[in-house]
């Protein structure tokens, strides 16, 4: 038996139907929980600003990959020129 760490909640999870880095939903007050470890289980509440920072992170690899995308386009037009 594990309890939310945000209400304190009981919450019946199997260790073996878990995985790290999984994440719950706790049935009492609906906050976000982060499985962090298995055996035993141990869950981390889930923050707003966890999530906008993983959300700001994947949106600024993507404003990389296109960086790199318009430099290398940027190659082939003076390429042609020469």
């Amino acid at each position: 038996m594990t309890r939310c760490p945000e209400c304190d909640a009981e919450i019946d999870l199997d260790e073996d139907e878990v995985e790290e880095g999984e994440i719950l939903t706790c049935p009492e007050c609906e906050v976000e929980l982060e499985v962090t470890q298995t055996h035993p289980v141990h869950l981390n509440v889930l923050s707003d600003e966890d999530e906008e920072e993983e959300e700001g992170e994947e949106e600024s690899d993507d404003e990389e990959d296109e960086e790199e995308g318009e430099e290398e386009s940027g190659y082939d037009e003076e390429e042609d020129e020469e």
